[in-house]
């Protein structure tokens, strides 16, 4: 990218920027920059009409919904689904929407850990979201070995990021089943997931990916490059709502397995209300939902899911790569007396859609940044994540975010603030 940090050039990025017209489609607050979308979207319109649209079914049909509504509920996650597999390049039968990420890892984890002999151990990093390590050791518990001791997880080298030369490295004879995060929670690391998932297979060891924070900010091709399983949530950069209802992906040739954890909406649509107390599971993802789904939670994902159907992942993250590259260049060049340091990677294959910012005041900064109307995302000890999302973030509204923080540095306004994060960071 040219680069200039003036005002005007910000205004010139956003009349080229094609994506410009779904700002429209959100709510947002004037003079207010959400920087914030890797842990909560933002609201669109059609994700509202959408979730009333559900409301409106039950209201007009009450438990005929089920069949007769507008989107009738018994079909939905089928439905979604079908919607979210170009976003992560798989087939529709690949493909459900139903739980959130740490039910859908218990029940592909219980699915797909099958210790036996020498593989008896789970492989993870040291660098995940913590609940992914509660929910391998107490799958590992169930399976009656120690929780501590058959958990591997990858060390890393600088605390931020995780080196796939290490991963393949740990790959022993002993890994049973490989769990890792597509992309670094905290520093934005991008993993290479078809180089792990070849180097698993090599070793005959079954792999899966948690996309938390990819999904929606950058294609993926899970089908193509092999995976095993993933596992998502819908309410970052899908834009789904607060504990909007997640989803999973099984690749086709593990399609018929017995889920690890029956649930009667594993069943298969045809058999499920003949209420045997033989489970008759799905042949398709949809074998591992487990239980009635949210209709209110899984609503709005069917809005937001049109724009990208509107917009394109490609498109997607070709503007979030130039939003956190823009974002990157006037930090380094405004920023730079104030004791910050990018610490994501910033070679555009090697990161997701966040930068990572580093400084020793990250807590009080990060308070002094919400006051004055930048919403940001804090992650002890000292890490500001900044994610401008491509659909709704406008360049000028990362313009505006690196002046504002420039002036609280300036003025340390910061100061103000009491040490260490609130309840929710």
């Amino acid at each position: 990218m040219d680069f200039s940090t003036k005002e005007d050039y910000a205004f010139e990025l956003d009349k080229k920027d094609d994506l410009s017209r779904f700002k429209e489609e959100f709510y947002i607050k004037d003079d207010w920059y959400y920087m914030d979308g890797n842990s909560l979207g933002l609201l669109s319109k059609k994700a509202e009409q959408s979730l009333l649209t559900s409301l409106e079914d039950w209201k007009q049909h009450g438990i005929d919904g089920w069949t007769d509504g507008r989107e009738p509920w018994f079909y939905y996650s089928e439905k979604l689904g079908k919607m979210t597999s170009p976003l992560i390049g798989s087939k529709e039968a690949e493909t459900i929407v139903t739980g959130s990420i740490t039910t859908n890892l218990h029940q592909l984890i219980s699915t797909f850990y099958q210790p036996a002999g020498a593989k008896t151990k789970i492989l993870a990093d040291e660098l995940t979201f913590p609940s992914d390590i509660y929910a391998i050791k107490s799958q590992i518990e169930l399976k009656g070995y120690n929780g501590e001791q058959e958990l591997v997880q990858v060390r890393s080298r600088d605390g931020l990021t995780i080196s796939e030369e290490d991963i393949i490295g740990a790959m022993t004879d002993e890994i049973a089943l490989i769990l890792l995060p597509s992309v670094m929670y905290r520093s934005g690391q991008l993993l290479d997931m078809k180089l792990l998932t070849e180097e698993a297979h090599k070793r005959g060891i079954i792999i899966g990916f948690d996309l938390a924070h990819s999904i929606g900010a950058i294609p993926h091709e899970l089908h193509d490059w092999n995976v095993d399983f993933a596992v998502w949530c819908n309410y970052k950069y899908l834009n789904s709502g607060p504990g909007g209802v997640g989803g999973l992906f099984v690749h086709e040739k593990h399609l018929g397995k017995k889920p690890g954890l029956a649930g009667w909406f594993g069943s298969k649509k045809e058999k499920q209300f003949d209420m045997e107390h033989t489970l008759a599971h799905a042949d398709t993802a949809g074998a591992y939902q487990i239980g009635t789904p949210h209709i209110f939670s899984l609503a709005p994902l069917l809005g937001s899911l049109e724009i990208f159907e509107e917009a394109g992942i490609e498109n997607v993250r070709n503007k979030s790569l130039k939003l956190t590259g823009y974002l990157m260049q006037l930090i380094e060049n405004r920023l730079s007396d104030y004791g910050f340091s990018i610490s994501n990677p910033k070679e555009d294959h090697a990161r997701g859609g966040h930068v990572c910012l580093q400084h020793d005041e990250a807590a009080r900064i990060c308070k002094a940044l919400k006051q004055n109307g930048v919403v940001p995302d804090f992650r002890a000890p000292n890490v500001i994540r900044l994610a401008p999302v491509a659909l709704y973030s406008s360049f000028h509204d990362v313009w505006k975010t690196v002046g504002i923080l420039e002036t609280i540095m300036k003025e340390e306004l910061y100061k103000q603030f009491e040490k260490g994060r609130n309840v929710v960071a």
